[in-house]
């Protein structure tokens, strides 16, 4: 494409951004991230097909205004901070749809395995395997239809949580880099994790134990599984970069997106060890634990996942909206 017809197909993208960018009322904050976006994505375009022009300043300087803007000026003091407090809430905030979409499909799976486990009689077995729907109908018939999470052995509890914390951190970037392949390879370990709860729950239902497996299974699977939603979704975000690159070259839109994408699984990993932590030593006792307590443990474990995720990257967006006119003089704003 010519310079002259690039500057013209996008012009007016770039005015609508640099309106809301100036505006101190601005209300559409939203809008705003999404042309963000569009706008990063003109700059690499432009650095690529048109090095030396004028273009690749003008969209430079605006970026980097609109930077500042939605991260805020100072957040370089603390790095550490500056990642939990300001770039994973953005990430979140910018990919959000991503993220949404993998929620929604696990729901999805999970209803599929509810239903497919009330109206197929053997698909928990076909599903989860006779050696453990037999183990657990034995506990069932022992007293304790959840043993399986009764750590209590030679092991000791520690190796227990670092057994499970081990595993969970394995399976949760297995799903995010099997995302590579066009996201397939993330959405199967939805599918068959989905599936797996559904049927799962389905059978303690079945056999009248569904509140005592609410309690124990999602002690430790609030945040287990949020989580793992949350790999899977960086995962298609990752897959789906060079698929969909827009005016960005696929390799570019690959490392753009899946530098976003990797910060969000390295976000998850104190979440997924803090989830081994509770399977590891609290799980065990949530049948002998007082309702409230346990009831405390999971809807604040699942409270606090799902606000930092989900409900603190907008928080984190609007309150960065001030004005930053003083900051065109420090990156050179010139106009096409």
């Amino acid at each position: 494409m010519r310079e002259a017809a690039f500057i013209k197909q996008n012009k007016e993208r770039w005015l609508e951004f640099e309106k809301l960018l100036y505006n101190s009322s601005n209300n559409k904050p939203e809008r705003l991230a999404e042309l963000f976006i569009q706008i990063n994505n003109d700059l690499a375009y432009a650095q690529t097909y048109y090095p030396k022009s004028n273009v690749i300043k003008y969209l430079n300087a605006i970026a980097a205004t609109a930077y500042h803007k939605i991260y805020g000026k100072s957040k370089s003091g603390n790095g550490f901070k500056s990642f939990w407090s300001y770039e994973v809430p953005m990430i979140m905030f910018l990919y959000r749809k991503y993220f949404y979409f993998s929620f929604a499909v696990f729901f999805l799976m999970v209803i599929i395995g509810v239903f497919s486990s009330i109206y197929e009689p053997e698909f928990v077995r076909s599903f989860l395997g006779d050696d453990y729907v037999n183990m657990t109908e034995d506990n069932i018939a022992n007293g304790d239809p959840l043993a399986v999470y009764n750590n209590a052995t030679s092991f000791g509890d520690f190796n227990s949580f670092f057994m499970i914390a081990l595993n969970n951190l394995r399976v949760g970037m297995m799903a995010f880099i099997y995302g590579i392949f066009g996201g397939i390879g993330s959405l199967y370990f939805m599918l068959v994790n989905g599936i797996m709860v559904g049927s799962f729950q389905y059978m303690f239902f079945e056999k009248g134990h569904f509140f005592l497996s609410l309690r124990t299974i999602w002690m430790h699977g609030a945040m287990e599984i949020f989580a793992m939603c949350i790999e899977i979704g960086a995962g298609v975000l990752m897959g789906t970069s060079y698929l969909f690159p827009g005016i960005l070259t696929r390799r570019q839109a690959f490392f753009q997106k899946g530098k976003a994408a990797l910060k969000i699984v390295i976000s998850t990993i104190p979440f997924t060890i803090s989830a081994a932590l509770i399977e590891g030593y609290l799980t065990q006792y949530a049948n002998e634990m007082p309702i409230p307590i346990a009831a405390i443990i999971v809807l604040g474990t699942f409270g606090f996942i799902f606000w930092y995720y989900l409900i603190y990257p907008h928080f984190v967006f609007k309150r960065n909206h001030f004005d930053y006119h003083h900051l065109l003089k420090e990156v050179g704003n010139e106009k096409v």
